[in-house]
C-alpha cells in the first residue's frame, strides 16, 4: 500500500505542477486562495494526499525496521522515511518561493527516489519470504536440445498439393503474414502514434500523409524485422512448442522466399520513410538491423541480457514517430523511448518465465533459464517500478493531462498487483496474468497518451 500511495503521489505531483497549483497557492502548509479555483483544490488535495501517504509510510517503515528481516529491506525502509520529510521540506519551499525553476523537478525527482526505495524494499522483502535457492544453468553450458520428430498425429492431414488453389493461396498468404509477426504491430504501431500525438502537442504540425507514411513505413518495418527472426531461428523454433508450428519450422515457406519477402519489405519500409524525412528512414533501417542482427543473432542466443539490451529494438518506433514529423530527437521523445526500453523486461520476463523449459530446450540463456525465477520475479518489480517511473517523468515534461496521469496509476496498480501475485502463486498462470498486465498498462497508457495530447 505504501508504494502504491507514494505512487498516487508521485503522479498527482507532476500533473499538479502542470496546472500550476504550486503558484495558485503560495502558503504553506494551508492554502490561502479559494477553493473554487481548480489550481488551489489540486494544491490542496495533494498536500491532504501527502499526510496520508506519509503516515502510511510512516507505519510501513516502521513494522519493517521491527520485523528483523533482511538488512536491504529494512536499509531502503530507513531510507525512505528519511527522504519523505525532505520530500515535504522541498514541495513547501516550492509553495513558498514559486520562481525558482528547479524546485517542481527536484520535487519529482525526490518523489520518485522515495518511490524507488520502496520499492525496492517489497522487491527484496517478497525475495527472502518467498524465494528459494534454486540455481541455474550457466549460459555456456546452454545447449540445444535435439530436433524431435513428431510422427504421432492421429489425424491424416491433406498435402498442400492437393487442396484447390483457392486454399493453397490463402494458405500461403496466411503463412508470409506470420512471417511479419503481427501480434508485435499493433502495440510498436501505437508506439509510434503516441509519438506522432506528442510532437503535435508540441506545437509542431502534422498531417495526414506523415502519419499514413510513418505507420506504413513501422508495419513494414516490422514485418522485415520478423521475417528476418524467422530464417535465423528456424531450427531452434523446431525445438520449442510455442514457436514448432511457424512457416519456416514447418517448411510452409521455402528459406530463400523469405529471405526475398524480407529484404522487399526492408526496401518498401525504407522507401515509405523517406516520404517524411531521411532520419527516419534511416532510424526505421537501424531497427530492422538491430532486432534481425543485433537481437536476433549476438544477444538472444549469448547473453541473459538479451530481454533487457532487445529493449532498444522496441523503444525506436517512438523515436521514428518523433523525427517522421519534427525532423530532430527531443526529451519527450527519448523519455517515451526510454519508457518502452525499460517496459520490455517487466513484460517478456513473465513469458520467459511461463515459457522457462521451451526456452532452454531452444538454448536460448533467458533470465528464468540461467539465473532461476526467483531472480527473474524480482527484476520483474525492479523494471515495473523503473516503468512507472519514467512514464510519471513523460507526464510532466510532456504536459500531459489527467487522463493519463489516472491511466497509469490505476493500470499501473493493477500490473503490480499482478506482479506481486506472482511472487507469492509462482504459477505459470499467474505469469500469464502479469504478462497481460503489462500489455495492458503500456496499451492503455499510449492511448491516454493520444488522447490527451490531441486534447492539449
Amino acid at each position: 500500500m505504501a508504494v502504491v500511495g507514494v505512487y498516487v503521489l508521485v503522479v498527482v505531483g507532476a500533473t499538479a505542477s502542470l496546472a500550476d497549483a504550486a503558484a495558485a497557492c503560495s502558503t504553506w502548509p494551508a492554502c490561502s486562495g479559494a477553493l473554487t479555483d481548480p489550481a488551489v483544490a489540486v494544491a490542496l488535495g495533494h498536500r491532504i494526499l501527502a499526510g496520508v501517504v506519509g503516515f502510511i509510510v510512516l507505519i510501513a517503515g516502521v513494522a519493517i525496521l521491527k520485523s528483523g528481516g533482511d538488512r536491504r529491506t529494512r536499509a531502503t525502509a530507513a531510507l525512505a522515511l528519511i527522504l519523505y520529510p525532505a520530500q515535504v521540506a522541498v514541495g513547501a519551499f516550492m509553495a513558498t518561493s514559486p520562481s525558482l525553476a528547479f524546485a517542481p523537478g527536484l520535487h519529482l525527482l525526490v518523489g520518485i527516489a522515495i518511490f524507488g526505495t520502496l520499492l525496492l524494499s517489497l522487491a527484496w522483502h517478497l525475495e527472502s519470504e518467498t524465494g528459494d535457492s534454486e540455481a541455474g544453468i550457466p549460459t555456456e553450458d546452454l545447449e540445444p536440445a535435439p530436433i524431435e520428430d513428431d510422427d504421432t498425429s492421429e489425424e491424416p492431414v491433406t498435402p498442400l498439393t492437393q487442396r484447390s488453389l483457392s486454399v493453397r493461396l490463402r494458405e500461403r498468404a496466411f503463412a508470409y503474414f506470420r512471417l511479419m509477426k503481427p501480434r508485435l504491430m499493433w502495440l510498436l504501431s501505437l508506439v509510434a502514434a503516441a509519438a506522432i500525438a506528442l510532437a503535435a502537442a508540441s506545437g509542431w504540425s502534422v498531417d495526414v500523409p506523415t502519419i499514413v507514411y510513418t505507420l506504413g513505413g513501422g508495419v513494414l518495418s516490422i514485418g522485415a524485422s520478423g521475417t528476418f527472426n524467422h530464417v535465423l531461428e528456424r531450427d531452434r523454433d523446431k525445438r520449442m512448442s510455442r514457436t514448432n508450428d511457424r512457416p519456416l519450422a514447418t517448411h510452409q515457406v521455402p528459406e530463400r522466399n523469405a529471405l526475398a519477402f524480407g529484404f522487399l519489405l526492408t526496401g518498401l519500409s525504407v522507401f515509405v520513410f523517406l516520404q517524411t524525412n531521411v532520419l527516419a528512414a534511416a532510424l526505421g533501417l537501424v531497427a530492422i538491423l538491430f532486432y534481425s542482427i543485433v537481437y536476433t543473432l549476438i544477444l538472444k542466443p549469448n547473453t541473459v541480457q538479451n530481454t533487457v539490451l532487445g529493449g532498444a529494438a522496441g523503444s525506436l518506433p517512438a523515436l521514428i514517430g518523433w523525427t517522421a514529423v519534427t525532423g530532430r530527437i527531443d526529451v519527450a521523445a527519448l523519455l517515451l523511448a526510454g519508457l518502452i526500453f525499460v517496459w520490455t523486461p517487466s513484460h517478456f520476463y513473465n513469458l520467459a518465465l511461463a515459457y522457462r523449459d521451451d526456452y532452454e530446450r531452444g538454448g536460448f540463456p533467458m533470465m528464468p533459464v540461467v539465473r532461476g525465477e526467483t531472480t527473474t520475479r524480482k527484476h520483474i518489480l525492479f523494471w515495473l517500478g523503473a516503468t512507472l517511473a519514467v512514464g510519471s517523468m513523460l507526464i510532466w515534461v510532456a504536459d500531459l493531462g489527467w487522463l493519463t496521469a489516472a491511466t497509469t496509476v490505476i493500470v499501473g496498480t493493477v500490473f503490480l498487483a499482478m506482479v506481486v501475485r506472482l511472487h507469492r502463486e509462482q504459477t505459470e498462470a499467474a505469469a500469464f496474468k502479469a504478462f497481460h498486465a503489462s500489455n495492458a498498462y503500456l496499451g492503455l497508457f499510449l492511448i491516454a497518451i493520444v488522447v490527451d495530447a490531441m486534447a492539449l
